[in-house]
C-alpha cells in the first residue's frame, strides 16, 4: 500500500468530501429510492433507475475516498524550507517562450489543477522541476508540446 503524499489543505478537502458523501448525498438519495420505489412497477421506472445509478456512483466515491484518506501522507509545507524545489514548493516560473510569469505549487495527485496553480509532483511539470533551484532553466514534455521554463523563486508557504 504505497503512501500518497498529500498537503494539509487537500487531506481537508478530501475529508469533507467523504463526510459531505456520507452524511448528506447518502440519506438524500437512499430517500430519493424510497420515493421512487413508492411509485409501483420498477421496471419502468426511469426515476428509481436514476437513483440507484446515483447511490451506485457516490458508493463507489466513498470507497475511493476511504483508500485516498488512509494511504494519505499529510505534509505540513509550513514547516519546510530550502531553495532546491521538493514537494509543497510554491514555485514562480517565467515562460521563455513568452516572458509570462506562472506560479505552481507542487502538491499530491489527488489535489492537483493546473487552473488554480497546484501541479501533481508527478505531472510532467512537476517532475522536470523537482530537485531544480532558482535561476536553473528546465525543459518540460506536456501533452501541448515542449515548454522552456526559467525558475525565479521557490518558497514553501
Amino acid at each position: 500500500m504505497d503512501k500518497l503524499p498529500i498537503t494539509a489543505a487537500g487531506h481537508a478537502a478530501l475529508e469533507a468530501e467523504f463526510l459531505r458523501r456520507q452524511q448528506v448525498e447518502r440519506p438524500r438519495i437512499i430517500a430519493a429510492i424510497a420515493e421512487a420505489r413508492s411509485h409501483g412497477d420498477l421496471s419502468e421506472n426511469a426515476e428509481y433507475h436514476s437513483a440507484k445509478e446515483a447511490q451506485s456512483h457516490n458508493e463507489g466515491r466513498i470507497v475511493e475516498l476511504e483508500d485516498l484518506l488512509q494511504r494519505a501522507e499529510v505534509i505540513d509545507v509550513s514547516k519546510l524550507n530550502g531553495s532546491t524545489i521538493k514537494f509543497g514548493a510554491t514555485v514562480t516560473l517565467i515562460d521563455e517562450d513568452t516572458e509570462k510569469q506562472k506560479v505552481f505549487q507542487i502538491v499530491g495527485e489527488t489535489e492537483a489543477d493546473v487552473k488554480s496553480g497546484k501541479v501533481s509532483v508527478s505531472s510532467p511539470t512537476g517532475r522536470a522541476l523537482i530537485g531544480k533551484k532558482a535561476g536553473d532553466s528546465v525543459e518540460v514534455n506536456t501533452p501541448g508540446g515542449g515548454k522552456s521554463y526559467e525558475i525565479v523563486k521557490v518558497v514553501f508557504i
